[in-house]
């Protein structure tokens, strides 16, 4: 890398350090950086730095919430909540095991992995809110249960995977591979499970009564009508629309019909998360723009010892993914590595699991879709500590998931 790139990436460094001293919004900082970082040492132009604004994610970000405030301000939150908890027979210790094994289903089954986010994140942070369960749990369970389907014979990123090694001529077979990435995801949320206190959930029941509080005057006819149109927009995710669009016209149908909760419910759109997730993944696409990823990923695919090229580029992976797309992160690295998986220095099928395991795992960062949309969901009052709690998880994914996956698959 040049000396330039090494310095915006010591800009990303003080991003951190600045938000972390001062309390101040990290995305706004972040803008800032990417300006002043864009235009004096690269001579970006403001069309080249504003390229990078997750114009996807934050249309998500607004739809998702605004659909969901309007829902939860017309009541339609709790009784779905009420029935999620019920048909877990009240046990809330089986609560985030429920909302895994959903979002394992729903992507596994095609849908992409930001509408599956999407369509259960909002009700399993109710859930949470309602019944004191930390919300870090639930969310995780949520985001570890995608990744769990998101490797299935259907789903996107296996496909995104197999194609990458189908141009170079290599052929991946997705058996193994959906296999291992279950059972790794299944393992990492046993793990979240422990720390984010799933355990103390043992013997916690949710009284019938308390379950049925909300169901002594019946459904609503802008229940049912809310309903229906949330069960529209998973359908729609489920056949490919894009689900920002698909939620934000789902909240102006609703909005139209009661303009009350409609204008309550704008209330809940989450803007300061929009700030901040925002202005850091526009700084990363800026060091994406400039070569930055690809300079240090090429560096190390020529070092020459093909495990330690694996586990570093898997690293590479992990930080990467963690502030920017995963998707992104299969383009680039899947090729640097086709030579020495065509050579037979690495393993073809125990490195594609590997990759899949060391990019997506860290898909709970705060910075990921799937991230962002648990702090917009949860209450105000906690989403600072939500954001630090997957912060802290997701750097820790950074390190845990490339090093056990890399032991584990390709050493091994």
């Amino acid at each position: 890398m040049s000396d330039l790139q090494y310095l915006a990436l010591g800009g990303f460094v003080v991003i951190f350090a600045l938000a972390m001293w001062r309390g101040t919004n990290m995305g706004a900082i972040a803008l800032v950086g990417t300006f002043l970082v864009g235009t004096l040492l690269f001579d970006l132009s403001p069309d080249d730095l504003v390229a990078g604004w997750p114009t996807s994610l934050m249309l998500t970000l607004v739809g998702v919430t605004f659909l969901f405030g309007i829902a939860r301000e017309n009541g339609t939150v709790d009784r779905v909540v009420s029935s999620a908890v019920r048909a877990a027979g009240g046990r809330l210790l089986w609560i985030p095991w429920v909302f895994f094994g959903l979002a394992a289903f729903i992507t596994g089954a095609g849908a992409v992995t930001p509408a599956t986010n999407a369509i259960l994140v909002p009700v399993g942070l109710a859930v949470a809110a309602r019944y004191k369960v930390n919300p870090v749990l639930i969310g995780v369970s949520i985001l570890n249960g995608t990744n769990a389907g998101a490797f299935s014979p259907l789903a996107i990123y296996y496909n995104i995977i197999a194609e990458a090694l189908a141009e170079v001529g290599l052929d991946l077979h997705p058996g193994p591979v959906f296999v291992a990435t279950f059972v790794a995801n299944t393992l990492l949320n046993l793990l979240a499970f422990a720390v984010f206190g799933g355990l103390r959930l043992r013997g916690r029941r949710a009284e019938a009564v308390e379950i049925d509080d909300v169901r002594h005057e019946g459904w609503q006819p802008v229940q049912l009508l809310t309903l229906a149109v949330l069960l529209a927009v998973t359908v729609a995710a489920l056949l490919k629309v894009d689900i920002g669009f698909a939620s934000i016209t789902g909240a102006v149908v609703l909005a139209l019909v009661a303009p009350e909760a409609g204008r309550r419910g704008a209330g809940h759109i989450a803007w300061s998360v929009v700030l901040l997730i925002g202005g850091i993944i526009t700084y990363v696409s800026m060091l994406q723009s400039i070569g930055t990823v690809e300079a240090a990923s090429t560096q190390i695919a020529g070092l020459g010892a093909p495990l330690l090229v694996a586990l570093l580029l898997l690293f590479v992976a992990g930080l990467t993914s963690a502030f920017a797309s995963t998707i992104a992160m299969f383009g680039i690295l899947v090729p640097l590595t086709a030579p020495l998986i065509s050579s037979g220095s690495l393993p073809l099928v125990g490195f594609a699991i590997a990759l899949a395991i060391a990019a997506s795992a860290v898909d709970s960062s705060p910075m990921s879709t799937g991230g962002a949309l648990v702090v917009a969901n949860s209450p105000e009052e906690d989403q600072q500590r939500v954001f630090t709690r997957l912060l802290q998880w997701g750097l820790a994914m950074v390190v845990v998931a490339p090093v056990g996956a890399w032991l584990a698959f390709v050493v091994l």
